[in-house]
């Protein structure tokens, strides 16, 4: 998968990379159902192991109404990262509106004791049914 997305930020060694995409065939406009998948890259940079405990999600639509989401781990999975290790997952959500915007954060414990707050960059939910991207 290439991996040149914009929405890529680095956070106390760990770098997460994600890249949206408007999932038509599993939308349904006419009854204000719009569904996007987006693929995450979580990429160990430092020197320690970490472990991702923790996701915090803040998804917003056009209307400005946000969900918080927050849960253990990813897709089920708690992922341990050696250093130069990477960690891809796809997941999804759903808009009642054709646009929106994602930003989150995970919350990883250090190898040794400790924890960090790795922040996960923000991304449009743009689909065709809007006229212009949000953000």
């Amino acid at each position: 998968m290439d991996w040149e997305s914009p929405y890529r930020k680095t956070t106390n060694g760990i770098e997460v990379t994600v890249q949206p995409t408007f999932m038509s065939g599993r939308s349904d406009p006419e009854d204000n159902l719009f569904v996007w998948a987006y693929k995450v890259r979580i990429s160990n940079l430092g020197d320690t192991r970490v472990t991702l405990r923790q996701r915090s999600w803040h998804i917003t639509d056009a209307t400005g109404h946000t969900e918080v989401v927050r849960g253990e781990g990813v897709i089920g999975e708690q992922p341990v990262l050696d250093p130069g290790q990477s960690f891809e997952y796809t997941s999804g959500t759903p808009l009642s509106t054709p646009s929106g915007i994602m930003v989150g954060s995970y919350d990883m414990e250090v190898d040794g004791g400790g924890w960090i707050m790795v922040e996960i960059p923000a991304f449009s939910l743009d689909s065709p049914h809007d006229a212009g991207p949000l953000n």
